[in-house]
């Protein structure tokens, strides 16, 4: 048994997705299993949506149908998430030892945010140190840290090029 929580994605039934979330925390919440089970979540991303001439902002489920969970996976966790109303499983090649979500995709999939320190401001030069522009050095134009994204001017073929990046692809160029 790992001592660490990881993300585990389960299966319900179309629909059941909020009755199920919310039917897991109350059973953690009754059962005093915060230790075991820490998170529910379920991907939404917000779109707006014009209908009768109207426009008005929603929220869509990203992955209808499923629902994440952060839990230490033991035999008691294991049950109380299996057996809620409406969950079918979680998913896997067994669906009795699931398997749990990589660092990579927990990112990707926007379900936890991490935090990078920046260490360069607007206007400094920067290195890329990922992506399709390794090496090429640039100087720092825009940041914005909320959406991790970094935009760089390079110098390419003679001309002054911006490059949008992400926060962790580019690095201060060591003077």
């Amino acid at each position: 048994m790992s001592d660490t929580a990881k993300w585990y994605v389960v299966h319900t039934y179309s629909g059941y997705e909020n009755k199920v979330a919310s039917s897991i925390e109350k059973a953690v919440e009754n059962r005093k299993l915060h230790d075991l089970i820490t998170e529910v979540n379920i991907p939404v991303e917000k779109v707006t949506e014009v209908k009768d001439g109207k426009t008005r902002e929603i929220e869509r489920k990203l992955f209808p149908g499923y629902v994440l969970v952060k839990m230490i996976m033991t035999d008691e966790s294991w049950y109380l998430v299996r057996n809620t109303r409406g969950c079918t499983g979680f998913v896997g090649p067994n669906s009795n030892k699931p398997l749990p979500l990589t660092e990579e995709e927990v990112i990707k999939m926007g379900v936890e945010k991490r935090q990078i320190e920046i260490s360069y401001a607007l206007g400094d030069s920067v290195r890329v140190i990922d992506g399709p522009l390794v090496g090429f050095i640039g100087v720092v134009d825009e940041l914005e840290p909320e959406k991790n994204k970094v935009r760089v001017v390079v110098s390419m073929f003679g001309r002054e090029t911006p490059v949008e990046l992400e926060l962790d692809q580019v690095e201060t160029l060591d003077e």
